[in-house]
């Protein structure tokens, strides 16, 4: 028996005539079937830390704790909070799924889509819940995006800024929440044939399909056009939830057309529900975003459709006072800092609020007219033996002059 024959696995002791491979290291030597069995077993181990590390990052409550949660820092918006609970809890529940051979159905993840105008919280419901989570969290212009090869970015980048919030932990990356704002402008520009590229529109829908549907997208982490030479980094975009929003200016008109046509005929319901027309968001339907602009392919990829109600006098005096991280409470704490203690009277708080309305300035409206306000007060009390500063209606007007108000509302 030649030498060569002699040889066997130093992990089971077969013969070399025994197995298919033998490979040969330094002074052992392993076969396939050895080499088969352990990397089976390091894929379970693998996976099962990969599990264990995501149940102790990811701070999973249920869709009624998600909304408990939210109602701490946003006031209304109740059926968003409950579609975004449920798309939200579902989408990490199925990561947490521990998967078998013997388990056929495999959950699919629920992208979602918020429709609703400037200023009323779609990105504060995402980053909300990104921060309840604790998993990485990046917000996204869609207006800079084009198609690959045009000035501008490329729909990768949106994976770069979420890898520099995870810290280039890929794992960690690969189970965080993107925000796409102004997913609205990106909306088809007509359905007229041009001789001239759509770049910044529906080529950019095109190019976010396989992003938003899961696939393995190679990302230059400092983005990819200034800096060509660097290494890609693999990142897997299937266990990735997408959160799109947009103001969708003009829908209202679609959405208003398509009710009044299904009024006419013979088959329009007379005990139909009244139709709220300060309100026409609560009726969109996919069909409507379609008409607006967006691609059927892109529209299927984002199920959860949802909307945000506008702001009324109501909820916006609560937006001052009640959430959690409320304007007013962050200027009691600033004063707080230099000694001062700060109070404002309930008929300013109205006027404030009154001020926003008549000027359709929304949430950030407030910020902004508080600031009118505040600033002459917080640039001269620190430096002052004053340790009190109350603020009345009286106060309020004084420092909203006509020029104050005509900026703010030229800003709008």
């Amino acid at each position: 028996m030649s030498k060569e024959e002699n040889l066997e696995c130093s992990f089971c002791g077969r013969r070399k005539s025994e197995t298919n491979l033998l490979i040969a290291g330094i002074d052992a030597h392993i076969c396939d079937r050895c080499i088969e069995q352990a990397n089976g077993i390091l894929e379970e181990e693998i996976t099962e830390n990969k599990a264990s590390g995501l149940s102790k990052d990811v701070m999973l409550k249920k869709p009624l704790e998600i909304k408990e949660f939210l109602d701490q820092y946003i006031i209304g918006q109740t059926e968003t909070k409950k579609s975004m609970s449920v798309a939200v809890y579902n989408h990490y529940k199925r990561l947490l799924q521990q998967k078998s051979d013997e388990d056929e159905v495999e959950i699919e993840k629920s992208n979602i889509i918020l429709v609703g105008e400037t200023g009323t919280g779609k990105t504060l419901v995402a980053r909300t819940i990104a921060k309840m989570l604790n998993v990485p969290f990046s917000i996204v212009d869609a207006t800079v995006l084009t198609q690959a090869g045009y000035v501008g970015e490329d729909v990768e980048s949106i994976l770069s800024r979420l890898l520099q919030a995870a810290d280039y932990d890929v794992a960690k990356a690969e189970r965080g929440i993107v925000f796409i704002d102004e997913i609205d402008k990106i909306a088809r520009k007509g359905d007229n044939p041009s001789i001239t590229r759509d770049v910044s529109g529906e080529g950019v829908q095109q190019a976010l399909l396989k992003l938003l549907e899961g696939s393995v997208v190679n990302v230059a982490p400092k983005g990819g056009r200034k800096h060509p030479d660097q290494k890609f980094i693999e990142v897997n975009t299937k266990d990735i939830l997408f959160i799109a929003g947009g103001a969708f200016s003009g829908i209202d008109r679609i959405i208003s057309k398509r009710l009044n046509m299904q009024a006419v005929g013979y088959s329009a319901s007379v005990s139909e529900d009244k139709i709220d027309e300060d309100n026409l968001l609560q009726y969109i339907i996919p069909s409507d975003l379609k008409a607006f602009g967006l691609i059927p392919e892109i529209i299927g990829r984002l199920p959860v459709l949802s909307y945000m109600n506008p702001l009324d006098e109501k909820t916006l005096r609560a937006i001052l006072t009640e959430p959690k991280n409320s304007i007013i409470k962050q200027y009691i704490k600033l004063f707080a800092m230099d000694d001062i203690a700060f109070t404002i009277d309930n008929e300013a708080l109205d006027y404030i609020v009154a001020k926003a309305v008549e000027y359709k300035l929304g949430a950030r409206g407030l910020r902004s007219l508080c600031e009118a306000i505040f600033t002459d007060a917080m640039f001269e009390l620190p430096s002052s033996e004053e340790k009190e500063f109350v603020v009345t209606k009286d106060y309020a007007e004084n420092k909203l002059t006509k020029t104050a108000l005509k900026r703010l509302s030229v800003a709008s």
